[in-house]
């Protein structure tokens, strides 16, 4: 078995209406806060963005993974994410994540528009992250595939 860790060190500044600082170990720093949407701040990034933004880049990684296994040439690979969250009796709940996958490949690659986007709602099973939030969360693919 393989063991793999990942650290991310955070500091808060002031209350709800307060400014955060992930560090990520690369050495970048990621300002974070209460989204304007919630009657936060809106500064930097929010929890909700950041949990679309792992969906959204593991999504990516899988379905250009799949792709690279099958030897299809992609031109281009674009994933437009859209979490969805709504208050219910005072309560957030994460409803929902749509990823509109915009994929460009090569006609010289000999595979049809019906094997792409079959290879690209595989993905969205195939996906770490997406499989941790399935139980709780609907997800969702809507594929714009394109042979040039």
């Amino acid at each position: 078995m393989t063991r793999s860790h990942f650290i991310i060190n955070g500091s808060w500044q002031g209350n709800r209406e307060g400014v955060g600082m992930i560090r990520l170990p690369g050495g970048e720093n990621l300002e974070v806060s209460v989204p304007k949407e919630l009657d936060g701040p809106g500064v930097g990034a929010n929890p909700e963005e950041l949990l679309i933004s792992s969906a959204n880049n593991c999504y990516m990684i899988t379905l250009s993974s799949m792709l690279s296994n099958r030897k299809i040439e992609v031109e281009k690979l674009e994933v437009v994410s859209e979490g969805i969250v709504e208050k219910i009796d005072g309560k957030l709940h994460f409803k929902q994540i749509i990823h509109k996958a915009n994929l460009s490949i090569r006609g010289t690659s000999g595979v049809t528009v019906e094997k792409l986007e079959e290879i690209v709602f595989r993905a969205e099973k195939a996906c770490f992250i997406g499989n941790i939030l399935r139980n709780s969360i609907d997800l969702s693919v809507i594929p714009i595939v394109e042979l040039i």
